[in-house]
């Protein structure tokens, strides 16, 4: 509209509904603008006043829609000396905080008739004057957010760098273990046969005693099919997730204690989640075999190794040192137990 009219100084384009004051770059033509008036013309933003006004420096926004005044528009205003906006309907909220402060403390503009502008919402302050709205209590409102959130972006730092250094991996376990369970959940209402007769959790140094004594005798003279870790693990997967996968897959989970598996953290997961396994659903899926003596004083910073040693049998591999084979016939009694004692004894590959 005023392209052909880069000089123009002096613009009164007021109660002129019709043209569409909304486009942004309507004035930027008119450099040389230094007295604008634009009276009545039912403006709602300043989008208007986004041009190259560096000249401007008298501004009449008089009896239009303004409810909200971005005051940052009159700073790029470097001209600026004089500036109208009564009979607007302005907000008497924190959304003008900064504008009525900008009106009272700025030095370069003057505001006409400030100490007329009246609120017309919210309702509850109609027609009460701009100016003597409490700025003060949007600045403290807003301290005291930024207090919260800071506090709050704080503690949040602390307790996950708390959580990543030392619950990490009780958060790892616990989503594999409530994986776990809804596992063996949907196993139990496919009524899926298990893949192994016992997984067998021990101590990698313990692996010798694992292979030249227990696998021969339970898989090559009983006949029975045993999960182990280097042999049935998924490469690739998760060595929680192999876990988890494991115990669920076998009726029994075979513990291969001693000093050193009770120092394992994998082995102390492998025990707790057998237990798991055993109090959700009480069954007769777990069976303790002690390679060392070791006494309830020893136990006693193992919990949970400790309650299931009070409450229930175990085998000892020392105290049959003159008797190996009852040693393992009591193992293949346990094996053969049924995971309810009242059902039958169901094998999966025992040959009895």
């Amino acid at each position: 509209m005023f392209t052909y009219t880069p000089r123009l100084m002096n613009l009164n384009f007021t109660h002129n509904n019709n043209w569409n004051l909304h486009e942004q770059n309507l004035l930027k033509p008119l450099s040389e603008l230094q007295h604008l008036d634009l009276t009545g013309n039912s403006l709602e933003t300043l989008h208007v006043l986004s041009g190259n006004l560096s000249k401007l420096e008298r501004l009449i926004l008089a009896k239009n829609e303004l409810k909200i005044i971005d005051e940052s528009i009159f700073k790029r205003l470097s001209s600026l000396k004089y500036l109208d906006l009564s009979d607007n309907p302005f907000v008497c909220n924190c959304s003008n905080a900064d504008f009525i402060s900008w009106v009272l403390y700025n030095t370069q503009v003057f505001v006409a008739d400030t100490f007329q502008y009246k609120c017309a919402y919210p309702l509850s302050q109609k027609d009460q004057l701009l100016l003597s709205f409490d700025v003060q209590s949007c600045w403290e409102s807003v301290s005291f957010t930024c207090f919260m959130s800071s506090s709050a972006l704080v503690l949040v730092t602390l307790l996950s760098s708390f959580i990543y250094h030392f619950l990490r991996w009780q958060l790892v376990y616990g989503y594999y273990l409530f994986r776990a369970f809804l596992y063996d959940g949907r196993k139990r209402r496919q009524g899926c046969a298990h893949v192994y007769d016992a997984f067998v959790s021990y101590n990698v140094h313990d692996e010798e005693w694992v292979y030249h004594r227990l696998v021969p005798e339970l898989e090559e003279q009983q006949g029975w099919k045993l999960c182990l870790h280097h042999r049935d693990f998924e490469p690739g997967k998760a060595i929680v997730e192999n876990i988890t996968d494991a115990i669920y897959s076998s009726r029994k989970t075979l513990c291969v204690i001693s000093r050193r598996y009770l120092q394992s953290e994998w082995c102390s997961r492998e025990i707790q989640m057998a237990s798991f396994r055993l109090f959700d659903e009480q069954k007769d899926v777990l069976i303790m075999l002690f390679l060392e003596e070791i006494s309830s004083v020893e136990l006693s910073p193992f919990y949970r190794m400790r309650k299931l040693v009070k409450s229930r049998s175990y085998l000892s591999w020392t105290q049959t040192r003159t008797h190996r084979g009852l040693f393992w016939e009591r193992v293949q009694q346990a094996l053969e137990s049924g995971n309810d004692p009242t059902e039958a004894h169901n094998l999966l590959t025992a040959n009895v």
